[in-house]
């Protein structure tokens, strides 16, 4: 009887383990096509045989104790990934983990989030509130002798070995399990195929192993309208005037490198970037040279933040400027540093790290702030909560700003969330009257919860939104931009008064979609049902200077994007070939890349999970088109990566004070 119940306590810990994944799928990926049930329970089974064996080296009172601790610690494992999930609609990584302190900045969010869930996060705790209260009738907790350990070993490697035999007999094309356990990384598919311990156990292993995604070149038959054009091949006619055409680069002998180069990672970078195409200069080439920037990314903006009666500013510069009908803001791992990393550095992030912090150690001649300090802008950069948040007290010194935060020089109210109007209010004039500036901000007043008692910004519109027919969460999301809408009114009024109007270009882009806002609220404010892989990505990128000629852009482009548009427009000396976006308003393809490898070109959508291309009306595709773009973005994630983790500019630009 008493082995009975000893056995029984090992399958009430694999039972227990499966129960919290089958929950924590059910209310946070959902079962999707890509669900799989038999290679998460048979590698969560080692972790289920391994709590028991631990509980099992002492007896009665200490061994109960210590079983019941285990399944409460993996519980709140579980119950924690699920409210991070609710909240970022993402997993958290070991590294996040590391920063918790700053996640729990947002203490009030996150209780507000396991209020919401108060049905499902105590589902967590189910297995321990049972072995709780009658778990001492149901199992015996002895302490198992040395054969019996010896077996349990032996029984804890069994059903890992059989899951990977499995994964290695799948199939190795791009998001299976092959491809997530060896090749690369994606939190989402990971917990769907593998489960959400083996995704960790593989984020541990890897942050101690400083492992990177792999990439292999896949074997393409790419017909001739994908080969690049080469110059000796085109008829006489079109040579001289294509001899003319001046491109965005710089004076960067890649040959010489690569000869000299003693780092093989680096001689690969080269190697790359050398078979980049450059983008032409254009008629947009400098247009703005020597104009004033200010740069913003924007919490949470969103294309139903922009309205004619409730944010009329922003309805402005949206529809009086260049008015980007095609522009997206993917989703990254780590949604606001993330979606800022790639605005402003024009790289992809590179998973399982923060990677704006990262860049903090790194040479970046390519940010704003260091390519117009060069020219002598006075810089400043801005954030309106905790300056120390994601690490912006590295990171944005290191772009060539002055930097100011909510704790070191910007002395505004400290609120949740707090206010943009009051951050433009006491730093615009540090700057305005300068001879030439560069202002970067990135707001905070549009960040969830949306709701009227824990939203600080909403509380302080709501009057202003009380009349508008959509639902409280609708009407708190626009309550909290008519901050930023405010905040913007008082910038265009006080370049304005200094006169600088017509000579400052303003930028705006959102750092991420608002993922706060539950998706039936999402479809309300649009008046539609908004399409969730590729629609809900769409977004307003402003482009305003006071006179200019309101004009259309059509092109398909994304946030990657930001910085060689800014360059060239700009007229400074950049290199298209080191960034993985492009200039919009160059004659290059457009690919916008989403997080999980799907992408956008003018041909149409590839959703890169159910492996589906959706072409444009009238378009088709040659054979080898969806694994040239998909190699493509591969490449542009793989080496965006790898500049990271180099430092790479410093070994292809001098570097200079």
């Amino acid at each position: 009887m008493k082995s009975y119940k000893s056995i029984s306590l090992l399958v009430y810990f694999i039972v227990s383990i499966s129960f919290m994944e089958i929950l924590l799928k059910a209310f946070s990926t959902g079962f999707t096509p890509s669900s799989r049930f038999l290679l998460p329970f048979l590698l969560s089974s080692t972790t289920a045989i391994l709590l028991f064996i631990v509980s099992s080296l002492f007896k009665n009172k200490t061994g109960f104790f210590i079983a019941f601790i285990l399944l409460i610690s993996t519980g709140f494992m579980y119950a924690s990934q699920f409210i991070y999930h609710q909240s970022f609609r993402n997993f958290y990584s070991l590294y996040s983990a590391g920063n918790a302190t700053q996640i729990f900045e947002f203490w009030n969010d996150i209780w507000g989030l396991i209020l919401e869930n108060w049905l499902v996060v105590p589902l967590f705790f189910v297995p321990a509130l049972i072995l709780l209260t009658i778990g001492r009738k149901l199992f015996a907790f002895n302490r198992l002798t040395k054969l019996s350990a010896v077996a349990f070993v032996c029984l804890l490697i069994l059903p890992y070995v059989v899951g990977v035999a499995i994964i290695y007999s799948s199939d190795k094309k791009q998001h299976s399990a092959y491809d997530l356990y060896f090749n690369s990384h994606n939190s989402i598919l990971s917990v769907q195929k593998l489960g959400l311990i083996t995704m960790m156990q593989l984020d541990f292993q890897r942050s101690l192993t400083g492992w990177a995604p792999t990439m292999e070149a896949p074997v393409l038959e790419v017909t001739a309208p994908l080969a690049p054009i080469l110059i000796d091949e085109l008829v006489e006619d079109r040579k001289e005037s294509l001899i003319k055409v001046e491109y965005n680069t710089m004076d960067i002998d890649f040959e010489k490198l690569i000869s000299t180069e003693q780092d093989p990672t680096i001689q690969e970078i080269h190697q790359y970037i050398q078979t980049v195409p450059a983008t032409k200069k254009n008629e947009f080439t400098g247009i703005y040279e020597g104009y004033n920037l200010v740069l913003i990314t924007a919490e949470s903006f969103a294309p139903y933040a922009v309205h004619p009666e409730v944010t009329p500013t922003l309805y402005k510069l949206v529809n009086e400027g260049y008015k980007f009908t095609n522009f997206y803001n993917p989703l990254w791992d780590v949604g606001t540093t993330d979606g800022e990393y790639v605005a402003n550095i024009g790289l992809l992030p590179k998973t399982g790290v923060w990677s704006f912090e990262e860049s903090s150690k790194n040479y970046l001649p390519f940010a704003m702030g260091n390519q117009l300090r060069k020219q002598g802008y006075i810089t400043k950069a801005y954030h309106n909560h905790s300056y120390k948040f994601y690490r912006r007290d590295l990171s944005h010194p290191n772009m060539g700003y002055d930097y100011k935060g909510l704790g070191n020089g910007l002395n505004v109210k400290k609120t949740w969330p707090e206010s943009d109007v009051e951050m433009f209010e006491k730093t615009v004039s540090e700057y305005v009257n300068e001879e030439k500036f560069h202002a970067y901000y990135m707001t905070v007043s549009g960040h969830m919860q949306y709701n009227f008692t824990g939203n600080m910004m909403a509380h302080k519109n709501k009057k202003l939104v009380e009349n508008l027919p959509y639902s409280e969460e609708g009407k708190a999301y626009l309550a909290t931009q008519i901050e930023l809408d405010r905040s913007l009114q008082y910038l265009l009024t006080q370049l304005e008064e200094a006169g600088v109007a017509e000579k400052t270009l303003i930028a705006l882009s959102a750092d991420h979609y608002p993922y706060g806002l539950d998706p039936v609220v999402i479809d309300e404010l649009t008046g539609h049902s908004v399409e969730p892989t590729f629609e809900i990505f769409k977004s307003p990128f402003i482009l305003y200077t006071k006179g200019m000629e309101p004009m259309t852009v059509d092109k398909l482009s994304s946030s990657l994007d930001i910085i060689p548009t800014l360059s060239n427009l700009l007229g400074l000396q950049y290199d298209s070939r080191l960034l993985m976006g492009q200039d919009i308003f160059s004659d290059a393809e457009p690919i916008v890349p989403l997080l999980d490898r799907s992408f956008l070109t003018n041909k149409g959508t590839y959703n890169s999970v159910t492996k589906q291309f959706t072409p444009h009306k009238g378009e088709s595709i040659e054979e080898g088109y969806i694994e040239f773009i998909s190699h493509t973005i591969n490449q542009k994630f793989y080496y965006s990566a790898k500049m990271l983790e180099t430092n790479y500019y410093q070994h292809v630009i001098p570097q200079t004070d």
